[in-house]
């Protein structure tokens, strides 16, 4: 396992981390604990989640995993703003980053991670609802009291995090100390003025989907329907990735998995490797079902590619 700063912060996060959005819950609390022991024992020392994962019980799941290892062992992430779980009465606040939603939710996933700190604990979208300055206050307060050390964002555009910046420079506050897109082979949006911001201004990059959500392990075919028992193949777990398997996507995946043939890797550690070429990457996010799978994309973590692949990829990608 390799390791990278978050940013300009000291904390350093294993390169490839291990992400638990749509992969844990259904899986039940033993296979968890094996698949965290096996990420753990293998070099991960980040572990990502968010309170709204598996409708609020995915939380609780990595906690119990994660309690047999020393708590400074290991980075431990999560989010807060989307609403989740079945109330009979839902509130107007139970969402969102205002202070009040920060601090009650905050307050909540140390709770279920049974910990007595949150390392990063990261806006899972902007809330235009909510003043900036209250978010970016509420989050130096939590990190004042000990409960946070570092604070990041997910999905948010290259102004916002510069306004958030601003702020915190004004006050003196703690800047957000990362950025968590998506980022992989077929989306490349955040290369345009994101993975930019973030490096002038020191942010780490923590990217999710780095594997197109699987479409990048060579497993789906163009032309064919998805593989029983494969995450495409699920009418509720396939739903995000649909819109990106095109013809187009398709036949790109299979050519990549042709490249990677060729350098007797896999084709999802081909995918890794290729995000992490980027300096300004601290980590990539990944989830897994089976030990073996998950031990196949962190090996990735060692593989350097050559100009020469790149410049195949590029021509597969039509960059």
């Amino acid at each position: 396992m390799k390791y990278r700063r978050l940013g300009q912060w000291g904390v350093q996060v294993s390169t490839i981390s291990f992400g638990s959005w749509l992969t844990i819950r259904n899986k039940g609390a033993e296979l968890a604990q094996r698949l965290h022991r096996a990420a753990y024992e293998n070099g991960v020392n980040f572990f990502d989640t968010a309170n709204v994962y598996g409708n609020g019980e995915t939380e609780a799941l990595v906690g119990e995993s994660l309690a047999p290892f020393r708590r400074d062992t290991y980075v431990l992430a999560t989010k807060v703003y989307f609403p989740y779980g079945e109330h009979p009465f839902p509130g107007v606040n139970d969402r969102g980053l205002s202070r009040k939603h920060i601090f009650e939710q905050c307050h909540h996933s140390l709770c279920e991670l049974r910990t007595d700190y949150i390392d990063l604990y990261q806006c899972h979208r902007f809330d235009a609802n909510a003043p900036l300055h209250e978010t970016c206050r509420a989050f130096n307060d939590l990190i004042a009291q000990g409960k946070v050390l570092y604070w990041g964002v997910s999905e948010w555009t290259s102004d916002q995090i510069r306004e958030a910046v601003s702020i915190c420079d004004e006050h003196d506050w703690p800047r957000p100390a990362s950025n968590q897109p998506v980022y992989n082979m077929l989306e490349r949006g955040v290369e345009k003025n994101i993975l930019q911001t973030c490096a002038s201004l020191g942010l780490g990059v923590v990217v999710f989907s780095p594997l197109a959500q699987g479409i990048l392990t060579g497993k789906y075919q163009p032309g064919q329907a998805p593989p029983s028992g494969t995450r495409a193949a699920d009418e509720k777990q396939g739903q995000w990735m649909r819109p990106r398997m095109t013809e187009e996507n398709l036949r790109k995946a299979a050519d990549l998995a042709k490249v990677a043939e060729g350098m007797g890797c896999t084709a999802s550690q081909l995918a890794l490797a290729w995000c992490l070429r980027r300096s300004e990457l601290s980590s990539c996010i990944v989830g897994a079902t089976k030990v073996e799978q998950l031990r196949e994309n962190i090996a990735a973590a060692e593989i350097d590619l050559h100009e020469a692949v790149l410049d195949r990829i590029n021509m597969i990608l039509g960059v």
